[in-house]
């Protein structure tokens, strides 16, 4: 039966049951407490019934303390129950919270992925407090988080994008398999370093022939234990005995350089799969239709097994050897050479594995970002696909609105570049709209080309590298002025449209550090230079004589935001116009804010 809820019902929903479910764990909770504080004091009171004579036997006291270790098993399984639901019922909270528009400042930003010299990252922000990466990331491992920053910083292959497409819409119901990987991400999110994992399954060979090592081993572990047979009920003396021994202590011990390290790499990476075989255990018991996510689950499986089974197995060879710092296990390992044969095991296991653990922690990023995109999929049902186009370069898109804007303030506006009209000059009055504009297009732009849902009723779009100049700042620590940050960016954007594919530009008031006459003969020269190389976009300004360029640029036009003065208070409805703007605010707003002028 189809669930015809909103996301809304369904988060709360769910949520009100977790919160039931939360408050009966803590009932227990504190029972669990009390039950385990009488226990104590019933321990007491057998301990002074067993210590006064003739009251009772000493045996009495295993009653309690059986009774304690059960509480304390009891406890902790409860205690892990109350953490799981929390983390839960934060998921749904976070996810009301998106629905509600009060996500920003809330998960995580992106920060560790910002790159100042990126095109466009800081321009429209992609990265940061209420920025475009916290509002759709919902990943909780390093891995899944570095490929959905990976995702937005560049834009994918036509193809890559179809294909995320299709997956990220069969995710998107799935809201039960997102809440699972919230849940055990958390235990994995502060402990997990897929770096530290990658390296030591790529790395070189640390023991030559580990098979070869394991037979040897076994071999003389066999003889040994036949030559004490024969010495204790047959004719060998014990020197024999003696000296299969120091044999095999020697050939333990021609091994050892080689054995150590392998034994303190594989404790750490051991730790590090553990935590990520639950994540991956989840994801293997999910079923899917679509071809792409139906690959991505067969690059889990390693000689036809899932991965749990594979690190069952390394996390048995780890057990195994960890048994040897039991003291009362410890003399019979070094007779059983346990440590040499179980590092060859475990070097046997990661030569045979390694290549797999990459796309383990490969096939885990992917999903998590995928699942980002499909939860934004999921809680904004009326968000489209884009359409993907070939030949020029072209950005068609009906009621374009800014995802991060709450939608009852987002005005949407109609846009269309393409071979017919490749330029937009966009004039208007101080805070009418137009920076807004630029970054409702790059950041759709840069949502559709990550295999997203778009804000706006339609959007076609050919492939396009995004190239900002919106948020350019004087740089002390570089010794650069705002004026040679701007031309530096603008050569910047020259160079990406030298390549393919077509560069989608966003210049926003340019040329303004400089003098009119500059500002003119510098933006027409750079406007006729993107234009010849194919490329498309927009450009804001307050400088009417800019907006007249569009006499002698090819393909371009006028586009403008207006305002009222009503009641002596400025007015704004963010509709763009045809059209250059025929006044100016910036008196009305200087007097609005108390200055005479």
């Amino acid at each position: 039966m189809v669930d015809r809820s909103s996301p809304r019902q369904v988060y709360e929903r769910r949520a009100a049951e977790l919160r039931g479910a939360a408050d009966l764990l803590d009932a227990r909770d504190r029972r669990l407490s009390a039950l385990r504080l009488a226990t104590v004091l019933l321990f007491l009171a057998v301990a002074w019934a067993v210590f006064n004579p003739d009251r009772l036997a000493l045996a009495w006291l295993a009653l309690p303390i059986a009774i304690f270790i059960a509480l304390v098993v009891a406890h902790e399984r409860c205690a892990g129950q109350r953490r799981r639901t929390r983390r839960a019922l934060e998921f749904y909270e976070r996810g009301r919270a998106r629905l509600e528009d009060r996500w920003a400042g809330t998960g995580p930003t992106g920060n560790e992925f910002v790159d100042r010299d990126h095109p466009y990252a800081d321009d429209l922000d992609i990265f940061g407090e209420g920025s475009l990466y916290q509002l759709l990331c919902t990943a909780r491992t390093a891995a899944g988080r570095r490929r959905l920053a990976e995702w937005l910083s560049g834009a994918a292959a036509p193809d890559e994008i179809e294909t995320r497409q299709r997956s990220v819409d069969e995710l998107a119901p799935r809201t039960r398999l997102r809440e699972d990987l919230a849940v055990l991400g958390a235990e994995v999110d502060h402990h997990a370093h897929p770096e530290m994992l990658t390296a030591w399954a790529r790395a070189a060979p640390a023991l030559a022939a580990p098979r070869r090592i394991r037979l040897l081993a076994g071999s003389f572990v066999i003889a040994t234990f036949v030559i004490a047979i024969l010495a204790i009920f047959g004719p060998l003396s014990r020197y024999w005995v003696a000296a299969a021994v120091a044999a095999q202590s020697l050939f333990a011990l021609s091994y050892r350089a080689a054995v150590v390290p392998v034994i303190e790499a594989v404790d750490e990476a051991n730790r590090e799969l553990g935590l990520l075989h639950e994540i991956l255990t989840r994801v293997e018991s999910e079923q899917f239709e679509s071809r792409p996510l139906r690959r991505l689950m067969e690059r889990l499986r390693t000689k036809g097994h899932p991965p749990s089974v594979q690190i069952g197995h390394l996390r048995r060879l780890v057990d195994l050897l960890d048994s040897r710092r039991n003291q009362m296990f410890a003399p019979f390992s070094a007779l059983l050479l346990w440590s040499t044969q179980l590092a060859a095991a475990i070097e046997q296991w990661r030569l045979a594995n390694g290549g797999a653990v990459v796309d383990w922690l490969d096939t885990i990023a992917e999903i998590e970002a995928l699942d980002c995109l499909a939860a934004y999929r999921y809680e904004h049902p009326d968000d489209p696909f884009p359409q993907l186009v070939r030949g020029p370069a072209t950005f068609a898109g009906s009621d374009l609105g800014h995802p991060l804007l709450p939608e009852a303030e987002c005005v949407r506006n109609d846009v269309d570049l393409g071979p017919r009209q490749s330029l937009l000059v966009v004039s208007g009055s101080n805070m009418s709209g137009k920076s807004t504009l630029m970054r409702t297009v790059g950041i759709n732009a840069v949502m559709a080309q990550a295999g997203a849902p778009v804000r706006a009723t339609a959007l076609s779009l050919s492939p396009l590298q995004v190239g900002g100049s919106i948020r350019i700042r004087d740089s002390l620590r570089r010794g650069m002025s705002g004026f040679y940050a701007e031309i530096h960016r603008f050569r910047s954007i020259l160079d990406l449209a030298e390549g393919q594919p077509s560069v989608l530009f966003l210049l926003e008031e340019i040329l303004h550090t400089t003098n009119s006459h500059d500002r003119r003969v510098g933006a027409e020269a750079l406007l006729r230079s993107l234009l010849e190389r194919g490329a498309i976009g927009l450009v804001t300004t307050h400088d009417l004589a800019i907006a007249e360029l569009t006499e002698s640029l090819a393909r371009s036009a006028n586009v403008h935001f207006v305002d009222e003065l009503v009641d002596g208070a400025i007015r704004f409805d963010y509709r763009l116009r045809s059209g250059v703007v025929q006044r100016s605010n910036a008196v009305d707003l200087m007097r609005d804010i108390g200055l005479d002028v």
